[in-house]
């Protein structure tokens, strides 16, 4: 991963919402829009890799029989469960073993440009090798990161890594994120 466990602590080491999740109209705004670039009203089961405090799960968990999410800082992970109780939350930082299951929705919120040019590539290799038929949503935010990868540039190379398994189409577009969604080659 490119940016530090350390660093990933620290944002979350006097709060449990460092970026203003639960009060931001904002981000609320992008949950919202997150749920509507979803093609369908139902899934199995989804996987959501830096799920935080939960935030995002609670937009998404109702649509979804199973949903597990996935962090690498405890602190957000004890919220995210007071968040929504009825999904699961596992602890890890990538890169480390994804959970196994038959996802059909995997989501990348933001967590893309955490990593460098070697976790997006493996990463893009765990989706091909485990998840060909899943729905993928990455939402991705524009501004500066601070961050080896940018937004805009670590979404493109993820996506390119996954054109031969994966078709992916920028849904939603606002002046700090955009949103692509990316379905299955044959379109399942």
């Amino acid at each position: 991963m490119g940016v530090s466990i350390d660093h990933l602590q620290n944002l979350y080491s006097g709060t449990d919402d460092p970026w203003g999740f639960k009060t931001s109209e904002y981000e609320q705004q992008k949950f919202a829009a997150t749920r509507a670039a979803l093609s369908r009203e139902h899934y199995q089961s989804a996987f959501e890799m830096g799920c935080g405090n939960g935030q995002l799960a609670g937009h998404l968990a109702d649509v979804c029989a199973q949903y597990t999410g996935m962090d690498a800082v405890a602190k957000a992970l004890d919220a995210a469960r007071q968040a929504v109780p009825s999904a699961t939350f596992l602890h890890g930082y990538y890169p480390c073993p994804l959970p196994a299951d038959d996802f059909d929705l995997l989501i990348f919120s933001e967590i893309l440009y955490f990593l460098d040019e070697d976790g997006l590539q493996a990463l893009a290799d765990d989706v091909s090798g485990n998840w060909l038929n899943a729905e993928v949503i990455c939402v991705s935010y524009l501004g500066p990161s601070g961050n080896q990868l940018q937004g805009g540039e670590a979404v493109g190379r993820f996506v390119a890594a996954l054109n031969e398994t994966h078709t992916f189409q920028t849904i939603s577009r606002a002046p700090k994120y955009r949103i692509d969604r990316g379905l299955p080659e044959g379109g399942k």
